[in-house]
């Protein structure tokens, strides 16, 4: 049977996906707008660490694409009520760009003070050697691993970049302890989502153009992988990937033509 034909929802990746850098991909608009019409639910699961959430929707609009902010899910929501649960609020941040509008502010350590979590996202030149081993001193004096996302890399308006990934990895090395990791693939991420959504994962398709993060993690949580040929996408690395999409799409417009001819 096609995936596709048990599908009422959809998860939607951001950045390769929609747009690569400040260009929206070809169709993007189009394609959300025939969701809406079709009544398809979806949620925009990002695992962006440089913006937060209110400039992202400011960036989408710039791009004719006016998505609420209550439809996007980034690692710092997940990171806010993982730390409300543990009753632990302290935290020593290691970003770039504005993410930090979206955390507390009363909860933010600076380097002198000690902090129950060391939070790391993609900090870009934020990233040095003394604000890695600021973060190394945190965990070796027992505070907690919290990984915004663990992507390896990323597709920037240059090429491609190294992500929080490596830097987290470095840091769990060093310290032998694990990140409690916010973004995807985490299932307590797609689970955010799909919450909000009210359907279950059997129900939901992942559109992605990460083969391991967003296509892996979607599959792992039970959910269909819809894999697109923008952004990050690399032929090979796909085909030695032990994970198969459902799909393979040239680009998220596609996604109205598949649906219409199911």
């Amino acid at each position: 049977m096609d995936p596709l034909t048990r599908v009422k929802g959809f998860l939607i990746d951001l950045d390769g996906v929609l747009y690569v850098g400040d260009q929206a991909i070809s169709g993007a608009k189009e394609a959300i707008e025939f969701l809406t019409r079709e009544q398809y639910k979806f949620r925009f699961v990002s695992n962006t660490t440089r913006k937060c959430r209110a400039t992202i929707a400011r960036r989408l609009s710039l791009m004719g694409m006016d998505i609420p902010e209550k439809l996007l899910f980034t690692p710092p929501m997940a990171a806010i009520a993982y730390m409300k649960n543990a009753k632990k609020e302290r935290y020593f941040l290691i970003t770039t760009g504005d993410v930090e509008n979206d955390f507390d502010p009363t909860g933010m350590c600076t380097p002198s003070m000690r902090p129950d979590y060391v939070v790391v996202g993609d900090a870009g030149e934020k990233i040095t050697y003394d604000s890695l081993n600021t973060a190394f001193r945190f965990l070796m004096d027992g505070a907690d691993l919290i990984a915004l996302e663990k992507d390896r890399y990323w597709m920037a308006p240059e090429g491609l970049s190294l992500s929080a990934g490596p830097m987290i990895a470095a840091l769990e090395f060093a310290s032998g302890k694990t990140a409690a990791v916010m973004g995807k693939p985490s299932p307590a991420f797609f689970g955010l989502a799909l919450q909000d959504m009210g359907l279950l994962p059997g129900q939901v398709a992942m559109i992605g153009d990460d083969i391991t993060t967003d296509i892996g993690g979607a599959k792992r949580a039970g959910m269909t992988g819809i894999l697109v040929r923008t952004g990050k996408y690399h032929k090979n690395l796909v085909n030695s990937a032990a994970i198969k999409p459902d799909y393979i799409i040239d680009s998220i417009a596609q996604i109205t033509e598949i649906l219409q001819n199911r």
